[in-house]
Parts: structure tokens; C-alpha cells; sequence
């Protein structure tokens, strides 16, 4: 199932571009090659509204009624938490690149298996950069912190990896403001004034993007300027440009799961671009991305287990370790982690002209970071 309506709409229907286009090319081929014979696939895709209640009852269904061999997940945290239960209690190959709260893989499920690594990894991840430039005498040491979090499991994901890599700094960052915020929020203006008038270096928040463009807006209203300024994990730095403009967005760092900047050098990500392309007319962003590697690893996991099986191919994806597109170049499904990969995010920093740059890690870089953030010596 997939979003199709409700709250989550938008990336539900990027999801099944995705997963559209995984299944076109397998169709293509004449079917997927199993056992030395060539297999149709066909994707039953069902809209589960944003809904956690009618995500699992589709699932259900899928199972019990369509008879369905194996499960792709749905998009967001919340409906892959819900869903992925129908998965384990039937037994069932569940593989998603749409849930990467922490909580969902400790339950340590066996037929549940995420494409999406950790948002504390993305934390540690924009950290790593914010420790280079310190390091390299262009941010104060110690600085001062303001963590803005959407009180979500994504939020408080995102909260532990940026309070962790600070606690084992040495006392390189402190933390002056950590404040939590409800999604759909329209008056940003009260928790504005406190990293405000807290003087911080850097303010880094995880917000869904009507919430980001929300408080940036604001933000700018206030007059404010800090160092460092970081929206999470969302890969929607278009849209926000478009929103805003790029005068109003310029050094924002946000971090992503993939980015279509990867396709500059040969391989995978190029491969899915290219075909992104020829049959949408347009760039992919992550979500598109993840969804057609879902569907990539499931395939292969068939492939490799030679038969439609749900127990071999559960035991195939458990031992797989697989060339990708994803940052890191593999995938690899961790039990000490609840069968969630681990890959490394990309951190983009907006640019005053309308360009989002890959500055970190510096293996796949598209561009130089900078910071700090020269609007405010202004």
C-alpha cells in the first residue's frame, strides 16, 4: 500500500513512481528470471489514505484475500511501524525504503527489512561536517547549539544524534536550546525568540517541509542569522527554494538519504536516473529513488533464492550484500540493528543561486560547503 491521499499524498505518489518504474522494467525483461524460467510480477498497489488502521487492514488484505507472495512498504514511519506487523505475523518478506525511525527496527522483527538507514545517523552525519569547519577555525569553539525538533520519532531520532555527538565532543558544542515542536504548526514565533535570544551558533532543526518553509519564513521576518542552519532529512530543497526563494534559503544544509547529484559518476544511481528520465521527463528525488531500490532488492532476493518462497527469500535478503545506489555503495541488512541499514547520508547546502550541492562526505561531492554563513557578518 501507499498514501495515495491524505497527509502524506505527495511523497506517496513519488513512492509509486518508483516502484511504476522498478516493475515496468522487470516486465520488459519478459518477467524476473527464477529457477531458470522467466516469472511475470505484478505490483497490487492499494491507497492506504495516511491512514496506520487502513494500512494494516490493507495489508490484510493483500495477504488474505489477493494472496500476494511477498510485501513493499508503505511511506512514513508511523504507517510502516503499523503495517509491518501483518508482515511478521504472516510470515512475510516486508521490504520498505519508507521507515526510518529507530523504534520500528528494535522490535527485531525477521521479515522486516528498511532501506532507509537511521535519522540519529543523519545527526552524527551533519555533525561531522559542523566538526570540520570548527576544526579548520571557521566556527567557534565551543559553540552554542539550538536542537528544534518535531516532536515525531523521526524528531527525537534526529535529537539523539546530535545530543550524542555533543556529549562526546570534549565540550566542543554546547547545547543552549532544546525544544521540541507539534507538526502543522503556524506561530513559530515564541520558540524563535528563545534560540534568539540564546545567541547560538548553530540551529539545527528536523521539520517536514510545510513546517520548515513555515518557520523559515518567520525566521527571516525575525531578522535572524546564525552560523549553521539545518532543516533535517526531507530532500525537498526544490520545492523550499521555490517556496522562498534563494535569497531567503541560502546555506541551509539539509541531509538526504540519496540524491540524483550521485549520478555524476557512473554506476547505479546514473542507470536510475537516466531511466527516471526517459519515463517521467524529470530528475527523481530520494523517495522515488528508494522505492524503486525496495523493489531492485526484492527482485534480487527472489532471483538469488531461486524460487517464490518466503522463507528462502527471507533468508537471502538476510544474507544479502548487495551493490547499490544508496550512498556507500551496498546493501546490507544489519541484525544487530534490526535488519535496518546503516549506509551513510549526503549532506547538500543550498547555494545563492538556486543550486543544493553535495558537500559531505567529500567521496561524493558535488561542491564546497561554506560556513560560517556569510549573511550575518552583514
Amino acid at each position: 500500500t501507499l498514501p495515495l491521499t491524505g497527509a502524506e499524498a505527495r511523497v506517496g505518489g513519488f513512492f509509486k513512481e518508483g516502484y511504476d518504474l522498478a516493475f515496468e522494467e522487470v516486465s520488459r525483461k519478459g518477467g524476473l528470471e527464477v529457477g531458470g524460467r522467466k516469472l511475470p510480477v505484478k505490483l497490487i498497489l492499494l491507497d492506504d489514505t495516511s491512514n496506520p488502521q487502513t494500512a494494516v487492514s490493507l495489508a490484510d488484505r493483500l495477504v488474505n484475500s489477493d494472496k500476494v507472495d511477498f510485501l513493499l512498504g508503505t511511506y512514513a514511519s508511523h504507517l510502516v511501524e503499523a503495517q509491518s506487523t501483518v508482515a511478521e505475523e504472516y510470515r512475510i518478506p516486508y521490504v520498505n525504503g519508507g521507515g526510518g525511525a529507530t523504534k520500528i527496527y528494535q522490535r527485531r522483527f525477521k521479515y522486516l527489512f528498511g532501506l532507509l538507514s537511521p535519522v540519529e545517523l543523519l545527526g552524527h552525519t551533519l555533525m561531522s561536517w559542523v566538526d570540520e569547519q570548527q576544526r579548520a577555525g571557521k566556527l567557534p569553539r565551543p559553540a552554542k547549539v539550538a536542537l528544534v525538533w518535531e516532536n515525531s520519532a523521526h524528531g527525537k531520532d534526529f535529537r539523539k544524534g546530535v545530543s550524542d555527538f555533543a556529549q562526546r565532543s570534549g565540550g566542543a558544542y554546547r547545547i543552549a536550546v532544546d525544544e521540541s515542536f507539534e507538526l502543522s504548526g503556524k506561530d513559530f514565533g515564541a520558540l524563535l525568540g528563545k534560540v534568539k535570544a540564546a545567541g547560538v551558533d548553530l540551529f539545527l532543526v528536523d521539520a517536514h517541509l510545510p513546517d520548515y518553509i513555515t518557520m523559515q519564513r518567520q525566521y527571516v521576518a525575525a531578522g535572524m542569522c546564525t552560523k549553521v542552519l539545518s532543516y533535517g532529512a526531507r530532500g525537498a530543497e526544490r520545492d523550499a527554494i521555490q517556496a522562498l526563494g534563494p535569497e531567503n534559503t541560502a546555506y541551509i544544509l539539509s541531509g538526504v538519504w540519496w540524491s540524483p547529484q550521485l549520478a555524476a559518476r557512473p554506476g547505479l544511481s546514473r542507470e536510475f536516473v537516466n531511466a527516471f528520465k526517459a519515463r517521467y521527463g524529470r530528475e527523481p528525488e530520494w523517495f522515488q529513488a528508494l522505492a524503486y531500490e525496495s523493489a531492485r532488492v526484492l527482485f534480487t532476493a527472489i532471483q538469488q533464492a531461486g524460487k517464490v518462497d518466503r522463507e528462502a527469500v527471507r533468508e537471502r535478503l538476510q544474507a544479502m550484500k548487495l551493490p547499490s545506489m544508496l550512498p556507500g555503495g551496498t546493501v546490507e541488512f544489519r541484525p544487530e540493528f534490526g535488519n535496518q541499514v546503516q549506509n551513510p547520508f549526503v549532506v547538500q547546502q543550498n547555494q545563492p543561486d538556486g543550486s543544493a550541492p553535495i558537500v559531505y562526505p567529500h567521496d561524493v561531492a558535488t561542491g564546497t560547503g561554506t560556513a560560517a554563513n556569510p549573511r550575518c557578518a552583514k
